[in-house]
């Protein structure tokens, strides 16, 4: 190897660039490439990959980068093929040239693009593939500038999403040069803050994840999806909805639905500034789809009723173990601040029956408090799913919600869920409630991950997450004013549930209500 242009390195030693961690990743790097080559993804000497160099020993912001060349027949690289970057960017090694026919060694023309996820999301490894997947699925439709799918089994491989949640991946526009894309990707990983990956039209694919692993299972994940999207066209479905329906065109574009609605007198009308209904609408639960009594009746009781039991039961699994864990924590954060109820939960010396005790008084002092903590919420989630797994528990929602849903759901509105119950929680109501499962009207769940519900920044953070054009393509139903405030002020259309024993309004509010969701008209 030789230094890239006579480039002294003073920072960096000679037996650290050409160590073995280096080396390992070169050759896992050259390993990946082959397989790659043989799905489809860097073929033609198209696609690249890069990965941090894991060494315990270095500074994670002093790790080293490898980098796969351009114009190199990726199957056949080998570990003296790869370039070594400094965590700027700087090239600090290059491969020595081969003989004819072999082209000068140049490193990946992806480098710049790369360069923005490891500096963006600090990824550990970025992907670049050239899979006909990547590509087909964003010939499609030649007017979205998303891809979006949700209800496949896949997407639970994807960081920080499940099942039901519905996928965005963003779609940027291809340039004669890879190196002319830095700023669209920038821009897209800015605007879509919960993507692992971006898509560019007629070309391919960026994926990027914490390690080689998670960018790879990631990579494996997204061209499952986007070849059972391109299969379910074929069909005529939509892989975009949670039913996967029958593919419903307008203007002969796909997946897109114009909704005329005419003002009718004495009737609400909800339009955004293009004058056209949401595309989304978030729902509140308490006080929105489900009578606050059932949560405090019901829900909370069942869960402090049953707390001493789940944990003696189920102590030693998993999920337990790490609702313990959380307590944990958060009880030495509540003893240092002096929060009334808590108390210290003993080492797991002290044995089980102590451990059990000390967290069933301080998940009861929580509880009586009302407290939004995740630590609270996840450990109630994972009772309540004992309660309606045995039938012991059944959702309750209002009579008009089931209708609604399949309604919006019919008419291409997506619909999701913000709760400050845990993302199972919602799940879990939704799925066992007095009219049946209602996920498959769903698309996603939002809990206090988030943020809080009555900061306007949380809803910034769902607009952007679910990537409509502006934020007033959503429209939000609460009871609480507060929280219509909040949502508001992110830009979103906003009306306020007035539900039996619901709280008080404010005078001259100014927001929207309905009694039912059939007074909203779309």
């Amino acid at each position: 190897m030789a230094a890239a242009n006579g480039m002294k390195i003073a920072t960096t030693s000679q037996a650290y660039l050409e160590g073995s961690h280096v080396k390992q990743t070169k050759s896992l790097i050259a390993e990946l490439c082959r397989q790659f080559y043989n799905l489809g993804w860097v073929s033609g000497t198209g696609g690249s990959i890069t990965v941090k160099v894991h060494d315990d020993s270095v500074c994670k912001s002093d790790q080293l980068i490898v980098m796969s060349p351009s114009g190199v027949q990726k199957e056949r690289m080998v570990e003296d093929d790869m370039y070594v970057l400094s965590p700027s960017g700087s090239i600090l090694f290059s491969p020595l040239p081969k003989p004819y026919p072999h082209k000068p060694p140049k490193c990946s023309d992806c480098a710049p693009l790369f360069m923005k996820a490891y500096d963006r999301r600090n990824a550990g490894a970025v992907i670049h593939s050239h899979g006909m997947e990547s590509c087909l699925v964003t010939m499609i439709d030649p007017l979205a500038r998303e891809f979006r799918v949700t209800h496949m089994e896949m997407i639970k491989g994807i960081q920080g999403h499940g099942y039901y949640d519905e996928l965005v991946v963003p779609i940027i526009e291809n340039t004669a040069h890879e190196r002319e894309l830095t700023e669209s990707l920038a821009a897209a990983i800015e605007a879509y803050p919960k993507t692992t990956a971006v898509l560019v039209r007629n070309h391919g694919i960026y994926i990027w994840g914490d390690s080689w692993v998670s960018a790879k299972t990631q990579a494996e994940c997204y061209h499952y999806l986007f070849d059972a999207a391109i299969k379910l066209h074929q069909l005529g479905l939509d892989w975009s909805t949670p039913s996967h329906g029958p593919i419903q065109n307008s203007k002969g574009v796909l997946g897109r639905r114009t909704t005329n609605t005419s003002p009718k007198a004495g009737k609400l009308t909800l339009s955004n500034e293009a004058g056209t209904t949401p595309r989304c609408v978030v729902l509140d639960i308490e006080g929105t789809t489900t009578p606050i009594s059932f949560v405090t009746d019901v829900l909370f009781p069942y869960a402090r009723n049953n707390v001493r039991m789940h944990l003696e039961e189920t102590y030693d699994t998993v999920d337990t173990q790490d609702d313990i864990k959380l307590l944990r924590s958060q009880v030495e954060d509540d003893l240092q601040q002096g929060v009334v109820g808590a108390v210290p939960i003993p080492s797991d010396d002290a044995g089980k029956e102590e451990v059990i005790a000390s967290l069933v008084a301080n998940v009861e002092g929580m509880i009586k408090a009302d407290r939004k903590i995740t630590s609270l919420k996840q450990l109630q989630g994972h009772i309540w799913r004992t309660g309606f797994e045995k039938n012991e528990l059944k959702g309750v929602v209002f009579d008009d919600v089931p209708k609604a849903l399949e309604k919006w759901h019919a008419s291409g509105v997506k619909v999701y869920i913000y709760s400050s119950g845990s993302r199972l929680a919602q799940r879990l109501l939704f799925g066992y409630t007095n009219y049946g499962d209602l996920r498959k009207y769903l698309c996603g769940f939002f809990d206090t991950s988030v943020g809080n519900k009555k900061e306007a920044k949380s809803y910034v953070e769902i607009s952007e997450s679910l990537g409509v054009d502006k934020p007033s393509e959503i429209l939000f139903v609460t009871d609480v004013f507060q929280e219509a405030v909040a949502a508001k002020a992110a830009g979103l259309e906003v009306t306020i549930s007035l539900r039996p024993g619901n709280g008080p309004l404010p005078d001259n509010h100014g927001f929207t209500t309905v009694k039912s969701f059939t007074e909203i008209p779309f």
